[in-house]
């Protein structure tokens, strides 16, 4: 019994003797004042790479005069404006050499056209065609009687003129985009109480019949799109340099609708109907009426 409490007591005694020496080793903390002061570290503005100076200079707080921002502080927030994928620049990148296109194959070669399919048969041939544009057809700018009058009546048209598709277009009767010439329209026909001369691309028979009524005469021309520029714009072709085209002949589908060719540059003064143009003129009037 005394054996084991003489040796309790000894492995007390050690532990005491050892956490006295660990506590002896452990640095105690010292006063501020024994503290001495570090300098500020230097700058280090030469090892730094441009990407970290960038990415300091975009976090910086904007320097500000009074309550406006200076000029040369403006610039995007960070990450508002992501650097592109540079493709074959090493492969460290990760996208070097073949640059992310795999090894050989189409896909790794240049682009095909718009529309291919790898040799199939297109979408575009695969739908089916629905409806048509029929490439003949025509369109005419409409143009009252009434219009044409009113004009008169103000002075901006002279009757004792020939009255063409220029004047009617440089007097604002009509618009600008003339496409396939004029269609002479009955409205306000009641108006024409004198007689006039024209010379357009289509009429009705109800202004048709108007004008003749009051002794004048519609002239049925032919001008094809550079005749037309001729017609309109003779100005255009005198800039450049340019002799003014012959005019030329209305196609097969269109030779039974007009009476002559139109002349260039613009007439002012009409032409008598032949006799061939007068009964060429009649026939067509006959087979209007019968169909």
């Amino acid at each position: 019994m005394w054996r084991r409490a003489s040796q309790l007591l000894r492995n007390t005694a050690t532990a005491t003797a050892t956490a006295t020496a660990l506590s002896s080793r452990v640095p105690q903390p010292r006063p501020a004042s024994a503290i001495p002061k570090l300098l500020p570290a230097p700058k280090l503005a030469s090892s730094l790479s441009y990407a970290t100076q960038a990415a300091a200079e975009a976090t910086r707080a904007p320097t500000t005069v009074g309550s406006l921002l200076r000029l040369n502080d403006l610039r995007d927030n960070p990450g508002a404006r992501k650097q592109k994928t540079r493709k074959g620049r090493g492969i460290g990148s990760g996208k070097g050499k073949t640059a992310g296109r795999g090894h050989k194959g189409q896909k790794a070669r240049g682009t095909a056209r718009f529309g291919f399919e790898g040799g199939q048969t297109p979408l575009r041939r695969r739908l089916p065609r629905r409806g048509f544009k029929n490439r003949f057809s025509l369109t005419f700018q409409p143009c009252g009687l009434g219009k044409i009058a009113k004009l008169i009546n103000s002075g901006n048209i002279d009757s004792s003129e020939l009255i063409t598709m220029k004047t009617l277009k440089d007097t604002g009767a009509i618009g600008k985009q003339i496409k396939d010439g004029i269609r002479l329209m009955g409205r306000g026909a009641e108006e024409i109480k004198w007689p006039i001369h024209l010379e357009v691309s289509r009429t009705t028979a109800r202004a048709k019949a108007a004008v003749e009524a009051a002794g004048g005469t519609v002239r049925l021309v032919y001008y094809n799109k550079l005749g037309f520029r001729a017609l309109l714009k003779p100005e255009w072709f005198a800039k450049k340099g340019r002799l003014l085209p012959k005019a030329a002949r209305p196609p097969p589908k269109q030779r039974d609708k007009v009476d002559s060719i139109g002349r260039l540059p613009a007439p002012t003064k009409p032409l008598p109907f032949t006799p061939e143009e007068l009964e060429f003129a009649a026939k067509r009037e006959a087979a209007r009426v019968i169909a």
